[in-house]
Protein backbone atom coordinates (compact mmCIF):
# COMPACT_ATOMS: atom_id res chain seq x y z
CA UNK A 1 0.00 0.00 0.00
CA UNK A 2 1.14 3.10 -0.72
CA UNK A 3 -0.11 6.42 0.25
CA UNK A 4 0.32 9.69 -0.76
CA UNK A 5 0.09 13.36 1.14
CA UNK A 6 -2.84 14.67 -0.49
CA UNK A 7 -3.09 18.13 1.66
CA UNK A 8 -1.90 19.58 4.62
CA UNK A 9 -1.89 22.88 6.76
CA UNK A 10 -1.76 24.27 9.80
CA UNK A 11 -4.51 23.33 12.53
CA UNK A 12 -4.58 25.61 15.74
CA UNK A 13 -5.58 23.07 18.84
CA UNK A 14 -6.78 23.58 22.09
CA UNK A 15 -3.85 21.54 22.81
CA UNK A 16 -1.46 23.71 20.97
CA UNK A 17 -0.62 24.72 17.08
CA UNK A 18 -0.08 21.59 14.73
CA UNK A 19 0.66 20.46 11.61
CA UNK A 20 -2.53 18.71 10.06
CA UNK A 21 -2.15 16.21 6.64
CA UNK A 22 -4.43 14.04 5.31
CA UNK A 23 -3.32 10.80 2.95
CA UNK A 24 -5.11 9.04 -0.45
CA UNK A 25 -4.25 5.95 -1.93
CA UNK A 26 -3.63 7.16 -5.88
CA UNK A 27 -4.76 4.01 -6.92
CA UNK A 28 -7.91 4.21 -5.38
CA UNK A 29 -10.62 5.55 -7.97
CA UNK A 30 -12.48 8.66 -7.14
CA UNK A 31 -14.87 9.02 -4.36
CA UNK A 32 -13.97 5.77 -2.84
CA UNK A 33 -10.95 7.25 -0.53
CA UNK A 34 -10.71 6.20 3.07
CA UNK A 35 -8.39 9.25 3.89
CA UNK A 36 -6.08 9.07 7.26
CA UNK A 37 -5.39 12.09 8.96
CA UNK A 38 -2.12 12.81 10.63
CA UNK A 39 -1.30 15.50 13.21
CA UNK A 40 1.89 16.08 13.64
CA UNK A 41 3.56 18.53 16.95
CA UNK A 42 6.85 20.45 16.56
CA UNK A 43 9.75 19.12 14.61
CA UNK A 44 10.19 15.36 14.33
CA UNK A 45 13.79 14.17 14.85
CA UNK A 46 14.59 11.03 13.08
CA UNK A 47 17.47 10.80 14.99
CA UNK A 48 15.33 9.46 18.12
CA UNK A 49 12.50 7.52 18.56
CA UNK A 50 9.18 9.36 17.41
CA UNK A 51 6.32 9.69 20.07
CA UNK A 52 3.35 8.15 17.67
CA UNK A 53 0.02 7.20 18.46
CA UNK A 54 -2.08 5.43 15.82
CA UNK A 55 -5.59 6.16 16.90
CA UNK A 56 -8.92 4.72 15.31
CA UNK A 57 -12.03 7.00 15.23
CA UNK A 58 -14.79 6.54 17.50
CA UNK A 59 -17.41 8.71 16.64
CA UNK A 60 -19.43 7.81 19.13
CA UNK A 61 -17.23 8.93 21.99
CA UNK A 62 -14.98 11.41 20.02
CA UNK A 63 -18.15 12.88 18.49
CA UNK A 64 -21.83 12.62 20.53
CA UNK A 65 -19.41 11.77 23.82
CA UNK A 66 -20.18 8.22 24.37
CA UNK A 67 -19.28 6.95 27.92
CA UNK A 68 -19.18 3.50 26.67
CA UNK A 69 -15.31 3.56 25.80
CA UNK A 70 -12.56 5.36 26.26
CA UNK A 71 -11.31 6.26 22.93
CA UNK A 72 -12.03 9.87 23.44
CA UNK A 73 -9.87 10.07 26.69
CA UNK A 74 -6.99 8.10 24.75
CA UNK A 75 -6.83 10.49 21.53
CA UNK A 76 -7.08 13.78 23.85
CA UNK A 77 -4.29 11.97 26.03
CA UNK A 78 -2.16 11.34 22.72
CA UNK A 79 -2.65 14.87 21.33
CA UNK A 80 -1.75 16.80 24.74
CA UNK A 81 1.23 14.37 25.09
CA UNK A 82 2.56 15.15 21.42
CA UNK A 83 2.04 18.98 22.49
CA UNK A 84 4.36 18.98 25.28
CA UNK A 85 6.76 16.32 23.45
CA UNK A 86 6.43 16.23 19.94
CA UNK A 87 5.56 13.09 17.79
CA UNK A 88 2.61 12.38 15.66
CA UNK A 89 -1.03 10.98 15.89
CA UNK A 90 -2.68 8.83 13.02
CA UNK A 91 -6.01 9.25 12.58
CA UNK A 92 -7.51 5.90 10.66
CA UNK A 93 -10.88 5.40 9.69
CA UNK A 94 -11.84 2.10 11.39
CA UNK A 95 -14.41 2.95 13.52
CA UNK A 96 -15.88 0.57 15.72
CA UNK A 97 -12.70 -1.57 15.72
CA UNK A 98 -12.90 -2.28 11.63
CA UNK A 99 -16.58 -3.18 11.62
CA UNK A 100 -18.24 0.63 10.30
CA UNK A 101 -20.22 2.25 12.74
CA UNK A 102 -23.58 0.59 11.90
CA UNK A 103 -22.48 -2.45 12.99
CA UNK A 104 -21.24 -1.25 15.86
CA UNK A 105 -24.32 0.60 16.29
CA UNK A 106 -25.64 -2.89 16.58
CA UNK A 107 -22.70 -4.07 18.76
CA UNK A 108 -23.99 -1.68 21.75
CA UNK A 109 -27.66 -3.09 20.39
CA UNK A 110 -26.12 -6.27 21.79
CA UNK A 111 -24.31 -5.19 24.71
CA UNK A 112 -27.94 -3.86 26.07
CA UNK A 113 -28.47 -7.43 26.31
CA UNK A 114 -25.89 -7.94 28.64
CA UNK A 115 -22.89 -9.96 25.78
CA UNK A 116 -19.73 -7.70 26.04
CA UNK A 117 -18.03 -6.01 22.90
CA UNK A 118 -16.31 -9.29 21.55
CA UNK A 119 -19.36 -11.65 21.99
CA UNK A 120 -21.56 -9.11 20.06
CA UNK A 121 -18.98 -8.67 17.34
CA UNK A 122 -18.63 -12.40 17.21
CA UNK A 123 -22.43 -12.90 17.13
CA UNK A 124 -22.88 -10.70 14.02
CA UNK A 125 -19.98 -12.60 12.36
CA UNK A 126 -17.22 -10.48 12.92
CA UNK A 127 -13.79 -10.86 15.06
CA UNK A 128 -13.47 -9.29 18.01
CA UNK A 129 -11.15 -6.79 16.30
CA UNK A 130 -11.21 -6.25 12.55
CA UNK A 131 -8.52 -3.21 12.40
CA UNK A 132 -4.99 -3.78 10.41
CA UNK A 133 -2.42 -1.00 10.36
CA UNK A 134 -1.23 -1.24 7.08
CA UNK A 135 -2.06 2.55 6.46
CA UNK A 136 -0.36 3.24 9.51
CA UNK A 137 3.06 1.28 8.26
CA UNK A 138 2.99 3.47 4.81
CA UNK A 139 2.64 7.17 6.27
CA UNK A 140 5.80 6.36 8.82
CA UNK A 141 7.61 5.17 5.91
CA UNK A 142 6.67 8.32 3.93
CA UNK A 143 7.68 10.21 6.79
CA UNK A 144 11.11 8.63 6.90
CA UNK A 145 10.39 7.18 10.54
CA UNK A 146 12.05 3.96 12.14
CA UNK A 147 11.44 4.20 15.41
CA UNK A 148 8.58 4.94 17.88
CA UNK A 149 7.80 5.72 21.15
CA UNK A 150 4.29 3.85 21.26
CA UNK A 151 1.41 5.31 22.91
CA UNK A 152 -1.25 2.14 22.82
CA UNK A 153 -2.49 -0.63 25.74
CA UNK A 154 -3.16 -2.88 22.70
CA UNK A 155 -0.56 -5.88 21.97
CA UNK A 156 -1.49 -6.64 18.56
CA UNK A 157 -0.51 -2.77 17.50
CA UNK A 158 2.53 -3.95 19.13
CA UNK A 159 3.02 -7.24 17.29
CA UNK A 160 2.29 -5.28 14.00
CA UNK A 161 4.41 -2.31 13.32
CA UNK A 162 7.55 -5.09 14.59
CA UNK A 163 6.30 -7.40 11.97
CA UNK A 164 6.44 -4.53 9.61
CA UNK A 165 9.54 -3.65 10.91
CA UNK A 166 8.72 -0.49 12.74
CA UNK A 167 11.21 -0.33 15.90
CA UNK A 168 9.37 0.51 19.16
CA UNK A 169 11.76 1.69 21.99
CA UNK A 170 9.33 2.34 24.37
CA UNK A 171 5.73 1.68 24.75
CA UNK A 172 3.38 4.84 26.17
CA UNK A 173 1.23 3.29 28.51
CA UNK A 174 -2.60 5.15 27.64
CA UNK A 175 -4.04 4.68 31.56
CA UNK A 176 -8.31 5.87 31.25
CA UNK A 177 -9.85 5.28 34.41
CA UNK A 178 -13.46 3.48 33.92
CA UNK A 179 -16.47 5.47 34.29
CA UNK A 180 -19.31 2.78 35.40
CA UNK A 181 -20.52 2.74 31.91
CA UNK A 182 -17.16 1.37 30.51
CA UNK A 183 -16.25 -0.51 33.01
CA UNK A 184 -17.28 -4.15 31.01
CA UNK A 185 -15.60 -2.48 27.93
CA UNK A 186 -12.55 -2.10 29.72
CA UNK A 187 -12.70 -5.43 31.66
CA UNK A 188 -13.21 -7.33 27.76
CA UNK A 189 -10.53 -5.59 26.76
CA UNK A 190 -8.14 -6.73 29.32
CA UNK A 191 -8.97 -9.70 30.07
CA UNK A 192 -9.98 -11.23 26.49
CA UNK A 193 -7.77 -8.84 23.92
CA UNK A 194 -4.70 -9.27 26.56
CA UNK A 195 -4.78 -5.30 26.66
CA UNK A 196 -2.40 -3.47 29.49
CA UNK A 197 -4.64 -2.10 31.43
Amino acid sequence: MTLSIYAETSLPTVHGQMRLRSYRDPEVENGQFNEPLVLISGFLDRSLPVNLRIHSACITSEVFGSCKCDCKQQLDFALAYIARHTGLVIYLHQEGRGIGVGNKVRVYALQEQGYDTLEANEMLGFPGDARDYHQAVSILREQRIERVNLMTNNPDKVAFLERAGIIIDRRIPVKIPGNGDSDQYLAAKRNKMGHFL
